[in-house]
């Protein structure tokens, strides 16, 4: 089955070496008996995929540290599908943050209430907006990188692996836990971090996806931020606790 799967993504060249990111038709020859080689990429010679050998704990530390390589090996060379629960996750993180806030900003000081808290709508609500700001947030960027780079957008597989990549970069929101657990006068400034973070993840995601330079990652980012704000402030005139 292994095999079959490898020769139909070589078919492909769905395999990407992840220091030029030029397409490969294999990152290894088995030899059989436990004799593996790593395959040599054509147009740098450097090996197609060095990660193929690491710990997940190297690559996932690569990966915080947002080198594009850790980023080209999970996104083209590993079959990850874990997006789709991630972002729901990451959105849960975000919506119970928001739901501690609103409850942290109310008056009412009756312990009874926090029974009664757990059973309210607030948390589906903030879940709900935090679902609807992502997506606006994605959106701006989709626009944004079609707009300027048609060429790159071309393809349907060519969105959905950029919006897989962007679901992926939104790992560092799975942070704002530990944040709020570990509580203290400096609470506001990590989540501006984190937020920080997760921004830089998207860039780097966009980068390597399209592989492009620094700069236009960071201008649909951009717009994209602005039509998430937008997404706020017609909350915020709805009277809205956002």
């Amino acid at each position: 089955g292994g095999d079959v799967l490898s020769r139909a993504m070589a078919a492909l060249g769905a395999y990407r070496c992840i220091e030029c990111n030029g397409e490969a038709a294999e990152l290894y020859r088995d030899y059989r008996r436990g004799v593996l080689r790593i395959s040599i990429c054509k147009s740098c010679q450097k090996p197609v995929d060095k990660y193929i050998e690491y710990d997940p704990v190297i690559i996932l530390i690569n990966a915080v540290l947002c080198k594009a390589q850790a980023y080209r090996h999970i996104l083209f060379n590993t079959k990850i599908n874990i997006h789709g629960k991630l972002c729901i996750f990451c959105l849960l993180c975000e919506a119970y943050i928001r739901w501690l806030q609103l409850q942290d900003s109310s008056q009412n000081t009756d312990p009874d209430d926090l029974i009664r808290y757990a059973k309210e709508w607030d948390f589906y609500r903030m879940f709900g907006i935090a679902s609807l700001e992502q997506t606006s947030f994605f959106i701006g960027i989709f626009i944004t990188l079609w707009w300027m780079t048609p060429e790159m957008l071309k393809r349907r597989s060519d969105f959905i692996l950029l919006l897989k990549a962007l679901l992926l970069s939104t790992y560092g929101k799975l942070l704002l836990i530990p944040a709020v657990i570990w509580e203290h006068d400096y609470t506001p400034l990590c989540l501006a971090f984190i937020k920080v973070f997760v921004l830089i993840s998207n860039s780097q995601a966009i980068r390597v996806t399209l592989n492009l330079n620094r700069i236009l990652p960071w201008f649909a980012i951009f717009f994209g931020l602005i039509l998430e704000n937008g997404v706020v402030c017609l909350f915020q005139k709805m009277g809205w606790d956002v």
